[in-house]
């Protein structure tokens, strides 16, 4: 489900820079921007808006008095260069308060809060609104506390630990995420990954070799799934013919 987002920022530099973020999660839909509190107002009346990135201070009305004269205002995450407005963004309900210049690791964490609070706090942080083509050959992961681009060309398998995902790529590197399995596996690209058991997806052209309930890939077999042995099969032949 998408997340309606409206940017309201009088500088068109800062509203580019939360453009560029908001591009790389699949969930965020840019409904319009704004640069200043009217125009906001006025499009806050005629469309349905579940989230504001909102600068406090502007010409004419400030972010806060904005917000103020909403009856039923959505979700907000305050935008200003000036710290001694995070009171009041906080005093109204404000879900997060970003200091400019805003880096993106800062802004991944208020859009954590925004997860939580749809209770999609497990909900992938990918860079693509579609799964990954050949055109788009990476995804970013959160790891710890930073964001690390990975190629998916690189990644031999994914598993499955719990709450949390691992991604075992060349080179020994390997990212552990908190996401699910199931919701990165519908950003990958179909023709390229299989997924062999409800904790695994493998890359098809990493695969080293197969039996009828195990694959090898560098030198680590994995199971195959009753569940999805038949997928397996189909798809590995198709490879074959591929080939």
């Amino acid at each position: 489900m998408k997340i309606r987002t409206l940017i309201v920022d009088d500088e068109p530099h800062a509203i580019e820079v939360l453009k560029n973020y908001l591009s790389r999660f699949s969930e965020m839909e840019i409904t319009a921007t704004c640069t200043d509190g009217i125009q906001a107002f006025r499009l806050l009346q005629q469309k349905p808006i579940d989230l504001m990135f909102l600068d406090i201070q502007m010409p004419g009305i400030k972010g806060t008095d904005l917000l103020k004269s909403l009856k039923n205002p959505p979700k907000v995450i305050f935008t200003t260069a000036y710290s001694e407005y995070a009171l009041d963004g906080f005093e109204l309900n404000a879900v997060d308060y970003l200091l400019k210049p805003i880096s993106f690791e800062r802004f991944l964490r208020a859009v954590d809060k925004i997860y939580q609070l749809n209770e999609q706090k497990g909900k992938p942080l990918i860079s693509h609104e579609e799964p990954v083509s050949d055109t788009h050959t990476f995804i970013y992961l959160k790891v710890d506390r930073k964001t690390v681009k990975v190629n998916i060309n690189d990644i031999l398998w994914i598993e499955s630990l719990r709450d949390y995902i691992k991604v075992v790529a060349l080179n020994n590197q390997v990212y552990i995420t908190r996401q699910k399995i199931s919701l990165l596996e519908e950003m990958l690209p179909e023709n390229r990954f299989v997924r062999i058991h409800r904790s695994f997806i493998v890359s098809l052209n990493k695969i080293d070799s197969f039996y009828a309930y195990s694959i090898d890939v560098a030198g680590h077999e994995l199971p195959i799934g009753r569940n999805y042995k038949q997928d397996v099969q189909k798809k590995l032949k198709a490879e074959r013919l591929q080939m």
